[in-house]
């Protein structure tokens, strides 16, 4: 899982970086701000992995990861007429999703006037609609060109294309991100080509200073905690950076004299697994526990698909139970015994938890 960190100078995008990923290299993220993105991987926390591992006592363990990606600030070699392109643009479109970090309200001063974050948001939504209204624009473009020679069969695919993205273009020129419009499965398939960056999950990230802290703790202004299709999170990067340099137990400490009772990094992996429908299933044995994300919904060839291509090509049929029962039973071997281990088809619908041993053809 792949998060891009955007925003304006200032916003705090490294040191949340450095905080979220533990990195306490003060050096660590300072390349974004020479024109490279730097990244950073988080490892994903899961009791149930823990769980597993006594169990099992493994000779590997695998932790589901998040890679965070710190693009340059916006203004420093990206947007504000800049534009996005090359490299950095690619990695961008890469992202499985987009995380804005903003500063609390009334920390910076932008042009014009104070940057408070809703103005930040509304600033980065327009960033990002000129990137794909500059790709829609050539698409529609070289469509035109197109008909102008195409036969007759394929007329007809060429024309309902160029209608759908003049609506896309139009509805985007009304400040309506591709991921909030009216768009069916088969046009998104379409769209999905093109990996436009409004058509992502977005992520506000409202960093909040650490003297406000006293002033009402971390807070997301009801504009932004509102906004449909996306979510926000607020935390203080500067504080969770500072703490690095403390004991478990005293960063625990501090957090409660200050009522910041998670730490960022936990945060940020909630928000991402809740805005990207994710859930985790896992593999178990002597040799390896390892902890698998994929979407909500996802069948289970396709779940054997993360683990190896081979698997899901050969799939034959998936042995399943929840981690939960399996600690109860304490082995495979004896959930079997107890018919607890359930044999489940290509169709089955992977659940948050489930344990999979799968069965496949080589």
């Amino acid at each position: 899982m792949e998060l891009a960190l955007i925003g304006f100078p200032g916003a705090g995008k490294s040191t949340l970086s450095r905080a979220v990923t533990e990195a306490v290299d003060p050096k660590v993220g300072t390349g974004a701000r020479w024109g490279k993105a730097q990244v950073g991987v988080v490892k994903v926390p899961d009791p149930r992995v823990d769980q597993q591992v006594k169990l099992f006592r493994p000779q590997s363990v695998v932790q589901a990861e998040l890679r965070l990606v710190d693009f340059p600030a916006w203004g420093e070699g990206l947007g504000k007429g800049a534009g996005i392109t090359g490299e950095l643009f690619s990695m961008l479109q890469r992202a499985d999703a987009l995380v804005h970090v903003v500063r609390g309200l009334g920390e910076t001063t932008g042009e014009g006037g104070q940057m408070t974050p809703q103005r930040a948001a509304a600033e980065m939504d327009t960033e990002l609609a000129f990137a794909d209204l500059a790709i829609l624009e050539r698409r529609v473009q070289r469509l035109e060109s197109g008909l102008k020679g195409a036969k007759p069969s394929e007329r007809a695919q060429l024309l309902q294309e160029k209608q759908l993205f003049e609506r896309v273009k139009a509805a985007l020129e009304q400040d309506v991100p591709i991921l909030r419009q009216e768009i069916d499965d088969a046009e998104r398939k379409v769209l999905r080509e093109f990996q436009f960056l409004t058509a992502k999950p977005l992520l506000v990230v409202v960093n909040v200073d650490e003297r406000a802290l006293g002033e009402g703790g971390l807070r997301v202004p009801d504009e932004l905690a509102n906004r449909p299709g996306q979510r926000a999170v607020a935390v203080c990067a500067k504080l969770e950076e500072e703490l690095l340099a403390m004991s478990e137990a005293e960063r625990a400490e501090f957090r409660k004299e200050l009522g910041v009772p998670q730490n960022s990094r936990d945060v940020m992996i909630q928000a991402a697994y809740e805005l990207l429908d994710m859930v985790t299933f896992l593999t178990v044995g002597p040799d390896e526990v390892r902890a698998w994300p994929i979407e909500r919904n996802t069948v289970a060839v396709r779940a054997a698909g993360k683990v190896h291509s081979d698997i899901e090509r050969g799939f034959i049929r998936a042995e399943v139970i929840h981690e939960k029962q399996l600690l109860e039973c304490g082995s495979l071997v004896e959930a079997r015994k107890r018919g607890l281990l359930r044999l489940e088809g290509k169709t089955y619908v992977v659940q948050d938890g489930d344990v999979i041993n799968f069965l496949f053809n080589v």
